[in-house]
C-alpha cells in the first residue's frame, strides 16, 4: 500500500497536494469539491493590509460624518451591514470553511508593514484557521530603502504576527532577495514554521493603443517549477522549518520533482483554476501509479533524495549549472 502522507505546519496530511491561496476557496462548494477530489488542505484567498486598513478608515468617516448637526447625532451609528467589507466577510468565510470541512484550513494574510492591522491574525485563529500563511507581497521602489532596511522590516512583520498567535505560522516569500539562505534563517528565527516558495507577482502591461496599464491574470506553466525546485532543494535541511513549494506544479511530476526537492507540501492553484477540483484525483492516480512501478513505498521515503546535500553533484545548483547550460548551446546549421 502506498502511503502518500506527509506533515506540515504540525498538520498530518494523507498527502501532499494543498490548494494554494486563490478564488477557489471563497465558495464552500467549490471547497467542498476539492476535499472530496481528495486535496489535503486548503489555503484561504489572501486579505490584505490595504482592506483592513480601509475598513477601518471607512467606519471611522461614517462614524464622524454628520456628528456636528445635532446633539442627537452623537447616538447614532452606521448600519454595519452597510459598510461590512473585506475583513468581516473573510472572517465569517474561514468559520464557514471550519465548519463545514473536515480538511485543515490554513488563513492568508498579506501585508508588508507592521501595525495594528495584524491583530487580525488572532482574530483568524479565533475564526477556527488551523493555521495562518504571511504573504510577504512587497514591491520595493523606494530608492532610498536599502535591502537590508527591506529584510528587517518584513522580520518585524513575522515577529509581530508570531506574537499574536498561538497556532503554526508559513510565511510565504519573493525570490527576489539578496541572500536567500540568510533571509530564511531570519525567518525562522522570528517565528516561521515554514516558507513557502515563491511568491507569484502579476506584472502589468502596457496598452500600446489606449495607452493605459493592463492588469491580466496569466495561469502558471510546469516551465515555473524550475525556480521554486531549486531553492528547494537548497533549503532543504538547513533550517528547522517545513517547506511548502508553489508555482507550476501541474502534473504528477512536477509534485514528485517537489518532493525529492525536500518540500512537504506541493501547492498548486493554476492547474485546479484550468481543469476543476477533479483533476486532484488523478494526480494522486497518476502519483500512485508511478510510485509503484518505481518501488516507492511512501513519500517520506524520497522527501529530499535530490536536495543540494543529497545529490552526487550538488554545484548543479549554483554557477556550475549556468555555465553548463551555456555551454551546451549548439548554433543551427
Amino acid at each position: 500500500m502506498i502511503d502518500l502522507s506527509t506533515e506540515y505546519l504540525g498538520l498530518r496530511l494523507p498527502n501532499p497536494l494543498v490548494a494554494s491561496a486563490s478564488p477557489l476557496s471563497r465558495h464552500l462548494s467549490t471547497a467542498r469539491r476539492l476535499q472530496d477530489a481528495g486535496i489535503a488542505a486548503i489555503v484561504m484567498y489572501s486579505l490584505f493590509e490595504e482592506q483592513i486598513l480601509h475598513e477601518t478608515l471607512e467606519f471611522d468617516h461614517y462614524l464622524e460624518r454628520g456628528s456636528e448637526s445635532f446633539a442627537e447625532a452623537r447616538s447614532y451609528l452606521p448600519d454595519g451591514g452597510l459598510y461590512r467589507v473585506g475583513p468581516e466577510k473573510y472572517l465569517d468565510q474561514v468559520a464557514l470553511l471550519k465548519k463545514e470541512l473536515t480538511i485543515p484550513v490554513i488563513a492568508s494574510l498579506n501585508g508588508v508593514s507592521t501595525g495594528g492591522w495584524t491583530a487580525y491574525a488572532r482574530r483568524m485563529e479565533e475564526a477556527g484557521a488551523d493555521a495562518l500563511e504571511l504573504n510577504l507581497y512587497y514591491v520595493a521602489t523606494d530608492p532610498q530603502l536599502d535591502s537590508r532596511a527591506i529584510e528587517d522590516r518584513q522580520i518585524d512583520l513575522v515577529a509581530a504576527v508570531r506574537s499574536a498567535i498561538r497556532i503554526p505560522l508559513a510565511v510565504k516569500i519573493s525570490p527576489f532577495v539578496t541572500g536567500l539562505a540568510n533571509f530564511t534563517g531570519r525567518l525562522v528565527e522570528a517565528g516561521a514554521n515554514a516558507v513557502v516558495l515563491f511568491n507569484r507577482f502579476y506584472q502589468p502591461d502596457l496598452d500600446l493603443e489606449a495607452l493605459e496599464i493592463v492588469h491580466s491574470l496569466d495561469l502558471s506553466t510546469s516551465a515555473e517549477l524550475r525556480l521554486p525546485l531549486r531553492w528547494v532543494s537548497i533549503l532543504h535541511g538547513r533550517f528547522p522549518v517545513d517547506i511548502a513549494l508553489t508555482g507550476g506544479v501541474h502534473t504528477h511530476h512536477d509534485v514528485l520533482k517537489a518532493m525529492m526537492a525536500g518540500a512537504r507540501v506541493a501547492m498548486l492553484a493554476s492547474e485546479l483554476l484550468a481543469r476543476g477540483p477533479g483533476r486532484v484525483g488523478e494526480l494522486l492516480s497518476d502519483l500512485v501509479t508511478w510510485m509503484t512501478e518505481h518501488e516507492y513505498a511512501s513519500i517520506q521515503q524520497m522527501t529530499g533524495s535530490m536536495s543540494q546535500r543529497a545529490v552526487r553533484e550538488p554545484a548543479a545548483f549554483e554557477r556550475a549549472n549556468y555555465m553548463k547550460v551555456l555551454s551546451s548551446y549548439r548554433e543551427l546549421p
